[in-house]
């Protein structure tokens, strides 16, 4: 399941995704864009970032901190004026929801 992105400035996307690649689930050697955490990345008018995020599991022993720490980069990107994340566990994730690179890294394929 890729993420939906919603905006007019793909410039910006691009450099919201480059950040999300750097932001990992530490029991997963794999960022949390390619683990397909992400579900939407919308970038509004203003270039407000919103992100509709999950975990690998509702008790996520880092449920509490990835989600604040993953905002705080998206804020200091040059352009976006705030950055929210939203928190949905709806659909769960599966790991068929990992893109190819992340499959190749983690010996599925």
């Amino acid at each position: 399941m890729a993420a939906e992105i919603i905006t007019q400035n793909m410039e910006l996307a691009q450099k919201a995704i480059n950040t999300l690649k750097t932001c990992y689930d530490p029991e997963i050697p794999v960022d949390i864009w390619e683990l397909g955490l992400i579900y939407e990345l919308n970038i509004d008018i203003e270039n407000n970032l919103t992100i509709l995020m999950t975990l690998t599991s509702p008790s996520c022993p880092v449920a509490e901190t990835l989600p604040p720490e993953t905002e705080q980069k998206l804020r200091e990107i040059e352009g976006i004026k705030s950055a929210k994340i939203t928190m949905t566990y709806s659909p769960p994730w599966e790991k068929e929801m990992m893109n190819e690179e992340a499959e190749l890294e983690l010996g599925f394929m």
